[in-house]
């Protein structure tokens, strides 16, 4: 029974997610629909919290502080809405939730860096990921294509209408 529920979890999974630890700063790239437009937008800030590290449910907990006011925001990894997620810095700490840094502002609130490969660590080749963002790219290129086709003979049309209404003048004139 268990292993069935582990298989299917698995099959959920991202293939390659970026190891993201609690005191890293990073940023959150997450795809947000308005209406029928969709955007990228880019949380940024501290991991104080991680869970489930292994597991097609783990999560990371992000802090920011956004005009003076303390935002948190909760990202699930393996989330289709989740675009990417890149660690701008590593920092030295002890514990697995940093749940004290709600309470730290200012020079209080600063983590002693740590030197880690920035490349290594981000670079991640996702290759059904990749896949389906062309597939995406390549269906908007076919939809404005066919914009573009439905406009030229909307426009053909009228053309084709303007002809006839001059000819029309011009034969009532004669």
């Amino acid at each position: 029974m268990n292993s069935i529920v582990h298989e299917i979890g698995n099959g959920f999974k991202k293939s390659a997610v970026v190891d993201v630890r609690s005191g890293d700063t990073v940023k959150v790239h997450q795809k947000i629909r308005e209406g029928n437009k969709e955007r990228v937008q880019i949380f940024q800030g501290l991991v104080i919290r991680t869970d489930n590290k292994n597991s097609h449910t783990s999560r990371i907990t992000v802090r920011r502080i956004a005009s003076g006011v303390g935002v948190e925001k909760s990202f699930l990894l393996h989330s289709p809405l989740i675009l990417k997620v890149e660690v701008t810095k590593r920092s030295k700490v002890r514990r697995k939730y940093l749940t004290y840094m709600r309470e730290r502002t200012g020079k209080s609130a600063r983590l002693t860096g740590l030197d880690f490969d920035r490349k290594g660590v981000n670079d991640i080749h996702d290759a059904e990921a990749e896949k389906a963002e062309e597939e995406a790219k390549a269906a908007v290129a076919a939809e404005a294509e066919a914009k573009a086709a439905e406009k030229a003979a909307e426009e053909a049309e009228l053309e084709a209408k303007q002809a006839a209404v001059e000819a029309a003048h011009e034969a009532n004139e004669g």
